[in-house]
């Protein structure tokens, strides 16, 4: 049975569950309510589906090896990496200054289940970018976060 991301049920959750209207009333997150989050939610579903799924199989019959020195990924990694990087997945809650989406964690949470349900080994990677954005953001100054956010929240670093 070909994988399914279950984007209705978050959207349920995020109804009927978290109350995330409360989210969306405040003054960080106005721009996204449940319609926008919905559209969100719809988009990483079809990542999921047509773009990480279909090369879960190709990490446990290819896995990636050391070859003179270079590693080779699993046949589709790079491209779907590619992707991920390209649709902004890796920055759903990033700051919009350096190039993130500046939505809630409750979104990029969502998101990130979908995606690590679809193909954890490819989503290992931008989860790990993910926390290296989120300390920057917190904690480096404005020189270190100039240099390295656009970077990672692009995708380009990792």
């Amino acid at each position: 049975m070909p994988f399914r991301a279950p984007v209705s049920e978050y959207e349920f959750m995020l109804r009927h569950v978290v109350d995330y209207d409360k989210v969306a009333a405040t003054t960080k997150f106005q721009d996204a309510g449940l319609d926008v989050v919905d559209a969100i939610l719809n988009e990483a579903g079809k990542m999921c589906n047509e773009v990480m799924a279909p090369v879960q199989r190709n990490g446990d019959l290819h896995p990636a090896v050391l070859e003179n020195g270079v590693v080779r990924t699993s046949p589709g990694f790079a491209e779907a990496y590619g992707a991920i990087a390209s649709g902004g997945w890796i920055s759903t809650s990033a700051d919009p200054e350096y190039g993130g989406m500046g939505l809630p964690m409750t979104v990029t949470t969502a998101v990130n289940e979908m995606m690590s349900a679809a193909c954890l080994s490819l989503q290992l990677a931008p989860l790990m970018t993910q926390g290296q954005i989120e300390a920057l953001e917190a904690h480096a100054d404005a020189q270190i976060k100039a240099l390295y956010l656009p970077k990672l929240i692009s995708g380009e670093w990792t």
